[in-house]
C-alpha cells in the first residue's frame, strides 16, 4: 500500500510549508497508511493526551467525523434509506448528514474519568477505556510532548495487549511513547510549546490524506 497522488501531493505541500517537519515525512507517511487499513477493515482509532495534547485529540476528532475540505456526502443507498424512514425529516438528514471516519477522543468522557479517579486510579482512565472500547484492527493515538505522560503510557500497554496497532505524537526526544509505539511521529522540537506548534500541521494534514483517501469526490472549496 502507498500513498495516492493526491495525498502525496499534500505531504509534499506540507513539508514545503514546513520545512522543519521533513524529518516525519516516513512516519507520518507509515501513520496515514496505518489509519487507512483501519478504517477499511471496519476499525476505529481512539487518541488520548494531556492539556493541549487533550485539546489536540478532540481537534482531530472533529477533522476525521465530519466533513474537513470535502462535502462528503453519504451513499446514495443510505440517503435513500434515510427518506424512506421518515418521509418529514429524511430527506434533510440525507441532505445534511456527512460520511465520517470513526475516532474517539478518550478524554470526553468527564462522568467516566471523574468516577475512575475517585473509586479507582486516575492516572488509568485511558487504559479502562481502552480495555472496553479496543479492538483487534483499531489504532490507538497517543499524543505526548515528552513521550513521558504514565496515563498515555498505561494506555499503550493495554492498547497492544489488546492487538492494537499504536501511533505516538510526540517530540525529538520521544521518550517512553517513541520507544513502544508501532510509528512514532517525533517533531523536532524540545520545548513544549513548540512541540505542540508543529503537532497541529502534522495532524492537520493526516486527516487531509485520510479524507482524500475516503472521500475522493466533492470539495467545500
Amino acid at each position: 500500500m502507498e500513498l495516492n497522488e493526491r495525498q502525496q501531493a499534500l505531504l509534499e505541500e506540507l513539508l514545503m510549508r514546513y520545512p522543519a517537519l521533513e524529518t516525519v515525512q516516513k512516519t507520518l507517511t507509515a501513520a496515514c497508511l496505518m489509519l487507512t487499513e483501519c478504517f477499511a477493515g471496519g476499525g476505529k482509532l481512539l487518541i488520548a493526551g494531556n492539556g493541549g495534547s487533550c485539546a489536540d485529540a478532540e481537534h482531530i476528532v472533529g477533522e476525521l467525523m465530519k466533513g474537513f475540505l470535502k462535502k462528503r456526502e453519504l451513499p446514495q443507498e443510505l440517503q435513500k434509506r434515510l427518506q424512506e424512514e421518515d418521509k418529514e425529516n429524511g430527506p434533510l438528514l440525507a441532505a445534511k448528514l456527512q460520511g465520517g471516519l470513526p475516532a474517539i477522543a478518550l478524554n470526553s468522557h468527564p462522568g467516566l474519568a471523574t468516577a475512575f479517579a475517585n473509586d479507582v486510579d486516575g492516572d488509568m482512565v485511558y487504559a479502562q477505556q481502552l480495555c472496553t472500547y479496543g479492538l483487534p484492527g483499531d489504532v490507538f493515538l497517543g499524543i505526548s510532548t515528552s513521550g513521558n505522560a504514565r496515563n498515555v503510557d498505561y494506555a499503550v500497554t493495554v492498547a497492544k495487549a489488546k492487538s492494537m496497532k499504536v501511533i505516538g505524537l510526540t517530540g525529538a526526544d520521544g521518550g517512553k511513547l517513541g520507544r513502544r509505539a508501532d510509528v512514532a511521529i517525533m517533531v523536532p522540537e524540545r520545548e513544549t510549546y513548540k512541540i505542540q506548534e508543529l503537532h497541529l500541521p502534522v495532524y492537520h494534514a493526516l486527516c487531509l490524506m485520510l479524507e482524500e483517501g475516503f472521500f475522493a469526490v466533492g470539495s467545500d472549496s
